[in-house]
């Protein structure tokens, strides 16, 4: 991961093409990958801050237990 990459390595709290506090805003996002916890703007997805995930299930998990971190690979 690239510092600056992640809301967690100090990427921007806010898109800097339309503006919108992406900060806090931690969900479950899908991708062609697998799901992710990861931030989203009115352009779309903004940010990864987590590995990826077989099922919504585990990551929905992850997230509300706060054990997620961004990995290469396929976590739960």
């Amino acid at each position: 991961m690239i510092p600056g990459e992640t809301i967690n390595s100090g990427a921007a709290k806010r898109c800097p093409t339309c503006e919108c506090d992406v900060g806090s805003a931690l969900r479950v996002c899908r991708s062609a990958a697998g799901y992710y916890i990861g931030t989203t703007c009115d352009c779309g997805p903004y940010s990864r801050e987590s590995g990826y995930y077989h099922s919504q299930e585990a990551a929905e998990e992850a997230l509300k237990q706060g054990g997620y971190e961004r990995k290469t690979g396929f976590t739960g």
